[in-house]
């Protein structure tokens, strides 16, 4: 299914037109009473919003004028924008009321500015938004975590209501509808459908077309071998491509949350590929999507069998014990519980460690946090005793909510409404690939960290039959956050980088979770903020300090290159103890959560 292009339009006469669209709104009927009839056993609530609005409910009837005062301003503003209505459809136009941010993109039809009808239902909706959101907002005896969720949902309502997210109200589908006589709203539930079939049952709307992508082929290509493995990681060693490295080699211990690649999209922004080209020796894990034979497996077979047994390889690969690490989210926790393990036992061969966007404080976890609590977590175990895992695209969902207009909301409209198929994007590749989560891993980690916040303390959590105690960690860190980071928030991630009593160095780098950190020097986004000692009030110091242009990546090197000796002969993979297994990025990465 393809765009329907204008050329491929015939006259029609009025009566034609409402013939054919009656025919294929027919169609739309049939095809929803199917959808209907087969899932209406959906489950409703499962975030448990109910008991959270009723107590929002609850809190917002002790203090009825600040309902009342919202909805004074609100009943003002639609009074103010009805007056100015009737000059605006003859052409007396005049300052609007309300406009939408700076960056919102869901109004840039030139139609919601010129056409005085869409104008008015563009500024009617964002009043009506204002209107929700301070409603819910400042009611200070509502527990804050109840406050938040009840915000949360709040503005996911709001942006579920766009008039962009309807066929009436959105002048480009509108007209795409009366075009093709609504031959776009058929191929879009057809779209729909077939991306319920491929999540059984859940919508799994389609960000980019993944046929347009191959693993090893135009993403995640970087050069390199699979040289060790065993049942939750394999290792993949890149070839150098440089003639002389650094004699320590560069361990990755990225997320299993999603998989590695997002570090190798492709050459000009692979992270991978310039740590390589700078000439370091990479290694990076590559971890198992697992199946439901993983159900019992525990944070410490990630941290044996991942980071501790990927030492072991690193040795008999090029004959050095000490490396330097590099931990990406929930890896960097990961990086850090082994470095915690590692210190109590007398293991000192990771010389420094890199956290990129890693929490280990949680006491604010961010908007992650308004789906973690212990009900939540509860019921969460509860469905994934079933199979063992938690569903790939259940923490898809999940984060796609935190950017649901760009997310989700973008691609009902591309998809559903306009009837396109989604382009080929390789970033939009990488978060369709999603993975499971073990039953038992997932469940300690949710209550231990998000729920308790135990890692903060010393040895409040034990992993592999040792207290942990961050405290008594002496290797150098450096810690690389992004300043609109909403899965990590920076102020939580710098705090973390506060538990290590060795020395710490705090990059605060532009944007998001993602481009933040995958934002190469050829680009020149965003810019960065550095300190060599993160002080006391983070806000003071990120308020006050310099900001570098360009990307952190530089920075960082200057940072690693002084801690990763001298230079050597480069080290092809196969060319020490370890065979060559398989070409990069090997296959684990290819199993596909769908694949189960």
């Amino acid at each position: 299914m393809t765009d329907t292009s204008k050329s491929d339009l015939h006259p029609l006469d009025y009566s034609d037109l409402i013939e054919d669209l009656s025919t294929n709104f027919s169609r739309c009927q049939s095809i929803m009473a199917g959808f209907t009839e087969q899932y209406k056993n959906m489950e409703l609530d499962p975030l448990n919003l109910t008991d959270a609005y009723s107590q929002w409910l609850s809190e917002a009837a002790k203090n009825p004028f600040h309902l009342l005062g919202a909805g004074i301003n609100y009943w003002q503003d639609s009074l103010k924008l009805y007056q100015q209505s009737i000059p605006n459809l003859i052409g007396a136009r005049s300052d609007p009321v309300i406009e939408p941010e700076p960056d919102d993109r869901r109004f840039r039809d030139d139609a919601w500015m010129d056409n005085p009808l869409y104008d008015f239902v563009k500024q009617s909706y964002l009043l009506a938004a204002r209107w929700m959101r301070e409603s819910v907002n400042n009611h200070s005896d509502l527990d804050e975590k109840i406050a938040k969720k009840v915000e949360f949902f709040t503005e996911r309502y709001v942006e579920a209501l766009s008039p962009t997210n309807f066929v009436a109200t959105n002048p480009a589908v509108l007209e795409k509808t009366l075009e093709t006589k609504g031959t776009n709203l058929v191929m879009g539930l057809k779209n729909m459908l077939q991306d319920l079939e491929r999540g059984n049952g859940q919508l799994r709307t389609r960000m980019t077309d993944e046929n347009a992508f191959e693993l090893g082929v135009n993403v995640g290509a970087t050069p390199g071998k699979v040289v060790f493995q065993n049942r939750m990681m394999q290792l993949v060693q890149y070839t150098p491509t440089t003639d002389t490295v650094f004699k320590r080699p560069l361990l990755i211990v990225p997320p299993w949350i999603n998989k590695f690649y997002i570090m190798d999209l492709q050459p000009r922004n692979s992270l991978i590929k310039w740590l390589v080209d700078q000439g370091h020796s990479v290694f990076v894990i590559s971890w198992v999507n697992p199946d439901d034979t993983y159900r019992d497996t525990s944070f410490d077979t990630y941290l044996l069998e991942g980071p501790m047994a990927a030492l072991d390889a690193i040795k008999a690969a090029t004959g050095e014990s000490d490396v330097n690490a590099i931990g990406y989210c929930i890896g960097g926790t990961l990086l850090a519980m082994t470095l915690g393990y590692a210190t109590a036992h007398n293991d000192d061969r990771i010389k420094s460690a890199t956290f990129l966007t890693t929490m280990l404080d949680f006491t604010d976890p961010g908007d992650l946090g308004v789906f973690v609590d212990e009900q939540q977590v509860s019921a969460l175990n509860d469905k994934m005793l079933e199979k063992g895992y938690l569903e790939g695209s259940s923490m898809a969902t999940t984060f796609n909510l935190l950017r649901a207009n760009d997310l989700i909301w973008s691609f009902f409209v591309n998809n559903y409404l306009l009837g396109n198929d989604p382009k080929p994007f390789d970033l939009l590749y990488w978060n369709s690939d999603s993975t499971r989560m073990p039953q038992y891993m997932h469940n300690w980690y949710l209550s231990n960290l998000y729920i308790k916040n135990l890692l903060k303390e010393p040895g409040g959590v034990t992993v592999a039959d040792t207290p942990i105690d961050l405290s008594g960690v002496k290797t150098p860190v450096c810690f690389v956050s992004t300043v609109d980071d909403h899965i990590a928030p920076w102020l939580s991630t710098y705090s973390g980088a506060r538990l290590f009593t060795g020395p710490a160095k705090f990059i605060l780098g532009g944007s998001g979770h993602i481009a933040g950190i995958i934002n190469p020097p050829a680009v020149e986004k965003y810019g960065y903020r550095v300190t060599n000692k993160p002080p006391a009030d983070p806000e003071k110091w990120a308020q006050d300090a310099k900001v570098h242009p360009g990307s952190w990546w530089p920075e960082w090197q200057r940072w690693a290159k002084r801690r990763a000796g001298t230079q050597v002969k480069a080290r092809a993979p196969g060319g020490g103890k370890l065979k060559v297994l398989e070409d990069a990025p090997g296959s684990y990465v290819k199993v596909r959560a769908l694949d189960a």
